[in-house]
């Protein structure tokens, strides 16, 4: 028998969540200091959590909820972004998207979108 840790998550993966939460963008932050620590309804969000391939900007694994906030790259990445919302959705995960300008102008009004969607599981 051997001492080798297993990993559900490959390390890459692990690492790959890790630099982007140290790399957060100013929405990401933001949107994080109001989701942290239960602070909507009780509800636990994860930041940067790997689903598979991909790393989802928030999930709430009691609600296979995953919110995902989107900058101007996303704009040119369209294609893969539909592949990637493709299989989150196999993996029976619900997908809320909100635009970084939304997040900082209206975090209110997200914040309470989000609600709303956690309240329709």
């Amino acid at each position: 028998m051997t001492n080798e840790k297993r990993h559900r998550v490959p390390p890459k993966m692990t690492e790959r969540a890790r630099d982007l939460r140290r790399e957060a963008t100013f929405p990401e932050r933001l949107l994080w200091s109001r989701l942290r620590d239960g602070q909507l309804e009780g509800t636990r969000f994860r930041r940067q959590h790997v689903i598979g391939p991909y790393v989802a900007d928030f999930y709430c694994a009691k609600h296979n909820l995953v919110i995902e906030l989107d900058g101007h790259s996303h704009d040119t990445t369209a294609q893969a972004d539909l592949r990637r919302e493709e299989y989150l959705k196999e993996q029976g995960c619900r997908i809320v998207r909100f635009r970084n300008d939304e997040v900082i102008e209206n975090i209110d009004g997200v914040l309470d979108a989000i609600s709303n969607a956690v309240a329709e599981t």
